[in-house]
Order: C-alpha cells, then sequence, then structure tokens
C-alpha cells in the first residue's frame, strides 16, 4: 500500500512537467531559428547592396575613362588611334573614330591631333564616312592641323582615311599603299557533283542569286560585280588625288593594288615624312602633352558589340563574301 501510494505522486508529477519542458524548448528552438532567419536576411541584403555598389562604381569607372581628355585645360596634342579592321561591327568603326575626333576638335586646349594609323583596311563606306568627317572638321576648325602617323601597316580603306590628312608621318618599315578594291568568295559547284548534293534556290529576280557560290559564275553577273568594283576604285583614286594633291608623284603601279614600304612610300608622294606620334606632338605640333580621346569600349559597349555581331553572323547570309572590301 505504502508503495504505491508514493510512486503514485512522483509518476504525477512527472507527467505534469514533462509538457512544460517539451514547450519551453520548441519555443527556444523557434526563436533561435528566427533569429538565424534575420541574421541571413540581413547578411543578404548588405552583400546584394555591396555587390550593387561595386557594379555601379566599375560602370562609373568604365565609362569616365572612355573620354580621358573632354576635361583637360591645358595646351595638349589630341590623340586618336584607328587600330585594326574597318568596319561596322568593329571598334575601327566610323562612329567611334569620328567621336574622338570631334571631341579632339572641339576642345579649345587642343593645338594639334595626331590620327595614329594601324590598319590593314576594311569597309569603303566606313573608311569614306570618316574621310568626309576630317575634311568637314579641317574646315570648321582651320586652325587645329590634323596630323596621320602610321604604324605597321596602312593599307587600302585605312590609307583612304589617312589622305584626308594635313600631313602623313610614316616609319621607314611601316606598309604603304594597296590602293584597290576586291570582292572574293567561294565556288562549290564541282563540289556539289561529286558529293551527289542538288542545289535548289528559288528566287524572285533575275539577279536575286547573285553570285551564288553553289552555282557556276553567270557572264552577266561578273561584268556587273566588276563594273561595281571599278566604280569604287575611281572614287577612292579621286579620293587620293583630292587629299594628297601637288605631293603625289603618280606611277603606272600606283593605283594598282600594291603597297610599299615607308621610306618609298615617301618617295611616292603618298605620305610626307618620317616621323612617329611623340615626335609629331613635340616637333611639329609644339605641345608635347599627348591626351588621348580614342573612344574606349566600357562593359556594356563590348557586350552590345558581341551580341550584334553574333546576331549578324547568324542572319547575314544573303551577301556573305560578296561586299567589296578595301584590302
Amino acid at each position: 500500500m505504502t508503495d504505491e501510494t508514493n510512486s503514485t505522486p512522483a509518476s504525477s508529477g512527472a507527467e505534469g512537467r514533462s509538457p512544460r519542458w517539451e514547450r519551453d524548448l520548441l519555443e527556444r528552438l523557434a526563436f533561435a531559428a528566427l533569429t538565424e532567419q534575420r541574421r541571413s536576411r540581413r547578411w543578404g541584403i548588405f552583400f546584394k547592396l555591396f555587390f550593387a555598389s561595386y557594379l555601379v562604381l566599375i560602370l562609373v569607372i568604365a565609362q569616365s575613362d572612355s573620354w580621358s581628355g573632354k576635361a583637360l585645360s591645358n595646351n595638349h596634342t589630341a590623340l586618336v588611334d584607328l587600330e585594326g579592321v574597318i568596319s561596322a561591327d568593329s571598334l575601327a568603326n566610323a562612329d567611334n573614330v569620328i567621336s574622338g575626333l570631334r571631341a579632339a576638335f572641339e576642345n579649345k586646349s587642343t593645338q594639334g591631333i595626331v590620327l595614329r594609323a594601324n590598319s590593314p583596311g576594311g569597309s569603303p563606306v566606313q573608311a569614306g564616312y570618316i574621310n568626309d568627317e576630317i575634311k568637314r572638321l579641317r574646315t570648321k576648325y582651320p586652325k587645329t592641323p590634323l596630323y596621320a602617323v602610321i604604324g605597321d601597316v596602312c593599307a587600302s580603306g585605312c590609307y583612304y582615311v589617312v589622305a584626308a590628312a594635313d600631313k602623313i608621318y610614316v616609319d621607314k618599315a611601316s606598309v604603304v599603299g594597296s590602293i584597290g578594291v576586291l570582292m572574293n568568295g567561294f565556288g562549290f559547284v564541282d563540289t556539289m557533283k561529286k558529293v551527289g548534293v542538288e542545289r535548289r534556290l528559288l528566287t524572285a529576280g533575275e539577279h536575286k542569286g547573285f553570285l551564288d557560290p553553289f552555282g557556276p559564275v553567270k557572264p552577266a553577273d561578273a561584268r556587273h560585280a566588276q563594273q561595281m568594283l571599278d566604280e569604287i576604285h575611281q572614287q577612292f583614286i579621286a579620293t587620293v588625288r583630292q587629299g594628297r594633291g601637288k605631293a603625289l608623284k603618280e606611277t603606272k603601279t600606283m593605283f594598282s593594288g600594291l603597297f610599299w614600304t615607308g621610306e618609298e612610300a615617301i618617295k611616292m608622294g603618298l605620305v610626307d615624312s618620317l616621323g612617329g606620334a611623340s615626335y609629331v606632338a613635340r616637333e611639329v605640333i609644339g605641345a608635347e602633352e599627348i591626351v588621348d580621346y580614342t573612344y574606349r569600349e566600357n562593359v556594356f559597349d563590348r557586350f552590345s558589340r558581341r551580341l550584334g555581331t553574333a546576331m549578324a553572323q547568324t542572319l547575314s547570309t544573303d551577301l556573305l563574301g560578296r561586299t567589296p572590301l578595301l584590302k
């Protein structure tokens, strides 16, 4: 009797304390989880704000670096680079080069401009845009001279551009010239016959399949292409004659597409003298300090250009390999 009576209250007390202990434990765990969740959320917000601020800072720095000489007030020589193939989807496109030239001419502290050219050529349209704008800017700012300085190579479309300069300087080993126009491509007619592939091309328009690489060249298409190339070639020649004037000593091979060293180009009147960018700034312009006005690609521009290039390569198939080039 005694054992049973004593055991009952003990068992009852344990049962009474158990629910309260479990409830306290669950509350503590819940509060701990809530606190940890709040801490994680605060750190998440912090890192997001930090990353966003860092990204904005990079973009601001990249944008400010795009134009390094806009706000300068000291007298200086402005530098604009023409580097690489001249085409609408490259950094050496007309918009970029012209933007740098305009900024250089508009700065009242610019004593003279050096267009530093190193390009194998490219689009006659893009080269023509730059040439025309150089002539317009020289007329608008007659007291600001523009000199072209050739690096390793200035061929075809590149020479089309620099022909508009006041004077052209070159290194003795530079490659200059290639005043001509080309249109290239491939023909796969015999290959298709050997492989046993049949070409199925439907067109509306007699010449819509112009110079189709999977079919034989039509004489009428070849004549039309040659006429177009000759016309662009004559435009090129006229631009060179206008730009170089009496300095040009024409020869039978000058406009044949050949190219020459810098030393030989001086004798032919294609360029004026030996000299680099620093020499021209110091000795010719008289402002030794050089400020770079070249357009520099920022993050957004680089992404847009690569995206645009990829889309162009995917979609532009109608005239693939059939665009005239000054190369």
